[in-house]
């Protein structure tokens, strides 16, 4: 399976177990497993590099399994040929994103003529409100 020039997944990362779908089907859903789990071994994976495992890692959530793979379910239809068409498409939609590099956060300061501004505004408010205290009698 491609998902990137770099990146190919050969067939024996990938196991497709296939269940019945819960849902609206009728009679059908009784008969039919149609439902389409998806398991891609990523930890023992040779043709994805670390940083990329590390990402898919956060990415896959939940759905990363204790051993190290990837479990994708999908019963979005009730034809079983196009519940493995999208869950491969997931697979291979959550595999690019993990190999995106995230562009490094640069911290900035807030300048001092912001942090004055912020002050007075403070200063400004308070003396609103403090001028709205009771008026004296005399």
């Amino acid at each position: 399976m491609r998902i990137t020039d770099q990146i190919t997944l050969d067939s024996w990362e990938l196991t497709e177990s296939f269940t019945r779908a819960s849902g609206p089907g009728g009679q059908n859903v009784n008969k039919v497993a149609t439902a389409v789990e998806l398991r891609f071994e990523a930890e023992r994976s040779p043709n994805l590099p670390d940083a990329v495992k590390r990402r898919l890692r956060r990415l896959a959530g939940s759905r990363w399994t204790r051993e190290g793979a990837v479990v994708i379910f999908v019963q979005d239809t009730r034809h079983q040929a196009r519940n493995r068409e999208i869950a491969r498409e997931r697979l291979a939609d959550l595999v690019r994103r993990a190999t995106e590099v995230p562009k490094r956060r640069v911290k900035t300061k807030v300048s001092a003529n912001q942090k004055r501004k912020r002050v007075e505004a403070k200063k400004a408010r308070g003396e609103v409100k403090r001028m709205r205290g009771g008026v004296d009698p005399e």
